[in-house]
């Protein structure tokens, strides 16, 4: 592997800058080629630990977050098991935990129950943001970070990442027996290697289905080359009913996504879960997975000797449009735990900790993140997240965001991403008319709306 020093400009721009130096060439105060002990509690306040700013007395909290994938898991649980470790006085309840539901669902059922976190990754900002769940991050916080979006003027998320790539992980045997030499330089060569890796008799494309949210990386993939690319503004214009997802465009998309989902993806994909994808994947039941470098992990951890390539599915015309962009999700403090002065000491000095370079550059390795913070961070990357990082920093790669990541006026009703991605399964099962669907998208959209104005 390669120690990859990732220089963060301004956020919108999401320029990086990439320096490789060999394994045992980096700088001596890189967090990646640290001991693996947590900081002290003596470290001093730049190094981005506040263990010694905690407060004195014992205190609690408890901690939500998304669980979907099981590498982002394993490196927060890991980096809450080194900060208590750090600060036995500080107690933390991880009530996180595996649902077949969405995570905006689990978060609205913990919130009924009076079980709402304390400190909790946030994506949909805005619908808590609106009720008083969650309270602006503060200033000294905020400066941690080379940008945080606004919601409404207010900035409330310490960002664990960037928002990251997806694109096609293949398998390197898969594609030498297909005969496939070169990567596609277009999606129409892509479609012709799809049809080789037929002939060669494995199962193109592997999709896990059964998690709702998994459908999103082949829809925004669409999405976003045929609309999002060439228009940001779409959803405040589809709002506004001056744009429909029965125009050329979005039948064009999800077209396309028919298309692929008839032809080339395993048709176990609705029982699949995304948990399942990668020993799919390294099990040579299907040449490949198209998602983002949190399954590199994953992968690894499946068989570590499989050997695979990560590459940015082309568009028609060969132009890279991925997903990019920073949005207002990360961890966001509570408005009821930040009326009490300790509770709001300890979760700022557990953020504190976790964007700490000797630690953050560990969590960043584990889960194959972007870093979201000022300070350089270095780490161990693989050449796949060596791919992923070269694309962010690539200026002639559209960055976008998925159909529910934008925010402000380009806000979709939170409902609607969950019901469009069930909508679209339905279309593939049934064979549907992609025109007529999206006359039905556009029913439900307007109905969600008026809803929500009520």
């Amino acid at each position: 592997m390669t120690k990859i020093r990732i220089v963060q400009a301004a956020a919108p721009a999401l320029a990086l800058t990439l320096i490789l130096s060999a394994c045992g060439g980096g700088d001596s105060n890189n967090g990646g080629s640290s001991s693996g002990a947590p900081p002290s509690s003596g470290a001093s306040p730049s190094s981005g630990s506040s263990a010694s700013a905690a407060p004195a007395k014992d205190v609690s909290f408890t901690i939500g977050y998304a669980t979907g994938d099981p590498a982002s898991k394993q490196a927060i649980a890991q980096t809450i098991e080194a900060f208590t470790k750090a600060n036995p006085h500080i107690k933390i309840k991880d009530i996180s935990e595996g649902t077949s539901s969405s995570y905006l669902d689990w978060l609205k059922t913990k919130d009924a129950v009076g079980e709402f976190p304390d400190l909790v990754e946030m994506r949909d900002t805005k619908i808590f943001a609106d009720s008083g769940k969650i309270v602006e991050l503060p200033a000294d916080l905020v400066d941690l970070f080379s940008g945080v979006p606004e919601v409404d003027g207010k900035k409330y998320n310490a960002p664990l990442t960037l928002n990251a790539p997806e694109g096609i992980i293949y398998s390197k045997k898969a594609y030498e027996k297909a005969g496939i030499a070169e990567l596609p330089k277009t999606y129409d060569e892509f479609l012709a290697d799809q049809e080789k890796l037929k002939a060669s008799g494995i199962t193109p494309i592997v999709v896990g289905g059964k998690d709702i949210f998994h459908m999103g990386f082949w829809v925004n993939k669409f999405l976003i080359d045929y609309v999002y690319a060439s228009d940001p503004d779409w959803n405040s214009k589809r709002t506004a009913k001056q744009a429909s997802f029965t125009d050329d465009n979005v039948v064009k998309a999800i077209t396309d996504y028919k298309e692929l989902f008839t032809k080339y993806v395993d048709k176990g994909w609705l029982s699949t879960a995304d948990n399942q994808t990668a020993s799919i994947l390294v099990s040579g039941k299907a040449a490949q997975l198209y998602s983002g470098p949190w399954m590199f992990t994953q992968i690894q951890q499946a068989d570590p000797n499989f050997e695979f390539g990560f590459y940015a599915l082309p568009d028609r015309e060969g132009k890279v449009n991925v997903v990019g962009l920073p949005s207002p999700a990360g961890w966001s403090l509570s408005s009821e735990a930040a009326k009490d002065p300790d509770k709001l000491e300890a979760m700022k000095a557990f953020i504190r900790f976790f964007f700490a370079k000797e630690q953050y550059s560990k969590f960043l390795q584990t889960s194959n993140g972007i870093p979201s913070t000022k300070e350089n961070i270095e780490y161990e990357a693989t050449p796949q997240m060596q791919d992923v990082l070269k694309l962010m920093a690539d200026p002639s790669v559209t960055k976008s965001l998925m159909i529910n990541n934008w925010w402000g006026e380009n806000q979709i009703p939170p409902q609607f991403r969950n019901w469009y991605y069930k909508l679209l399964q339905d279309l593939v099962l049934k064979n549907g008319d992609v025109k007529e669907y999206m006359r039905k998208a556009d029913q439900e959209y307007d109905s969600e709306v008026k809803a929500n104005a009520q």
